[in-house]
């Protein structure tokens, strides 16, 4: 099955700085999480002729070329770019890879308060857990006799019949460290200068953790054009 295009040809990659709060319009208390959103590069278009797909890659978080290989160090320098640490693609149709070349740089300034987006990240890792705190069994009774058993899973199959035990038991196992997408989050506020980036709620990962910024497929993200937009001239929004 092939992949999803998306259907809002915009994409950030970013870094999570950690949470805050600050005041709205109203006085209130909004739960923020602050996120440093870009710059990024535009180091790949893909195409059906090439590719099979199409796409755009982007990075972000430049490093040290002495860090990479050969093979990684001509990938970055066929788009003249520094080379990066996070890389993701976006899936997009002709009209919205038109939108975006090689080289150009992606910022915060292509948000907007008011703005709705996907938040993907990496969850924090809790290693090896029981079932208890994994899967929020109850545990067994504390009195009457209970005895080595308290945090247990139960049974997990019968003996001939099936003979087996089914896919996806809840069984004890590594917890977290997995991609977590967090969906219909609003941007609060920018500071495009900085390209910090305020989120109301929470996002997945630890402080520093890099995070995947789409718009979201809910709706609440208004059409703009992003290569204006990303040359520093205003874009309208669409209807």
């Amino acid at each position: 099955m092939p992949k999803k295009v998306e259907s809002i040809p915009f994409a950030l990659l970013g870094k999570k700085i950690g949470m805050t709060q600050i005041y709205n319009a109203n006085g209130d208390i909004v739960p923020c999480t602050v996120v440093q959103a870009g710059p990024c590069k535009v180091l790949q278009k893909k195409s059906v002729e090439t590719d099979g797909y199409i796409a755009i890659q982007i990075g972000f978080d430049p490093k040290k070329k002495s860090r990479i290989l050969k093979p990684e160090a001509g990938h970055f320098a066929k788009s003249n770019t520094p080379v990066q640490r996070f890389v993701k693609e976006l899936r997009l149709d002709v009209a919205g890879a038109s939108q975006y070349e090689v080289g150009q740089e992606l910022n915060a300034s292509l948000l907007q308060p008011g703005d709705k987006v996907d938040v993907a990240g990496t969850s924090i890792g809790k290693g090896f857990q029981g079932v208890l705190k994994r899967h929020n069994f109850r545990s067994k009774p504390q009195t009457h006799g209970t005895h080595e058993f308290f945090r247990h899973g139960g049974s997990i199959g019968m003996r001939s019949t099936p003979g087996r035990v089914f896919k996806n038991k809840k069984m004890p196992g590594q917890m977290g460290n997995e991609e977590v997408s967090v969906q219909n989050l609003e941007v609060v506020a920018i500071e495009a200068d900085k390209n910090i980036v305020f989120i109301k709620g929470a996002v997945p990962g630890a402080k520093n953790g890099y995070l995947y910024i789409k718009g979201s497929v809910k709706g609440g993200f208004p059409a703009r054009d992003f290569a204006a937009a990303a040359k520093g001239t205003e874009a309208p929004a669409a209807e």
